[in-house]
């Protein structure tokens, strides 16, 4: 459907072509507008608009294979709503004699007052869980931590001592002179009898 069929086939319920013209006109350009200008256009069950950047990056040409700087550049993105997805994939009908994309029911985004009401304690419940789940997280760390200086305490310990104790060898090596074996110099003698 281009969009002079679309054009047609509202003309019916606008009361011309032309005022079906127009108000295509004016929807789209009010949605390129918002969009161009950095906002979210947003219709309940039939989805959305948004500006998203896309940063520099390399590609290639598909002809040549050859490696291609791209610019960063903006562009236009849709997502559809659950409405329109559900109307597609074939969960829900679509509607014979009515519109496909409804307002949502009244109560549903604001609430009423029970709704309200629900909403105030569900929140109320999801601020107290967090908390006490911090807690815990709190306490968790600190028996780590506690764990840890013991480990390194222990450890600290254990390269004292053994510090002390190497000093003592390293004198009692430094003390005792080097021995030659006898049995190297009795070699070294025999050796130089024979070349005489």
């Amino acid at each position: 459907m281009n969009k002079a069929q679309l054009v047609e086939a509202i003309a019916d319920k606008l009361g011309g072509r032309q005022q079906a013209a127009d108000a295509v006109d004016v929807v789209l350009d009010a949605i390129v507008r918002a969009v161009v200008a950095g906002d979210r256009v947003s219709v309940t069950g039939f989805g959305s608009f948004e500006k998203v950047e896309r940063p520099a990056r390399y590609a290639r040409n598909p002809q040549t294979g050859e490696r291609v700087r791209v610019k960063k550049t903006s562009v236009p993105r849709f997502r559809a709503g659950q409405g329109f997805k559900d109307l597609v994939s074939g969960a829900k009908k679509l509607p014979k004699n009515d519109v496909a994309v409804k307002k949502a029911p009244k109560g549903s985004l604001s609430g009423g007052t029970a709704t309200r009401k629900a909403a105030a304690k569900k929140a109320a419940a999801k601020k107290a869980a967090p908390t006490k789940k911090a807690a815990a997280k709190k306490a968790a760390p600190t028996k780590k931590a506690a764990a840890k200086k013991t480990t390194a305490a222990k450890k600290a310990t254990a390269k004292k001592t053994t510090a002390k104790k190497a000093p003592a060898k390293r004198s009692a090596a430094q003390k005792a002179p080097a021995r030659k074996s006898p049995a190297r110099k009795t070699t070294a003698k025999k050796a130089t009898t024979r070349r005489k």
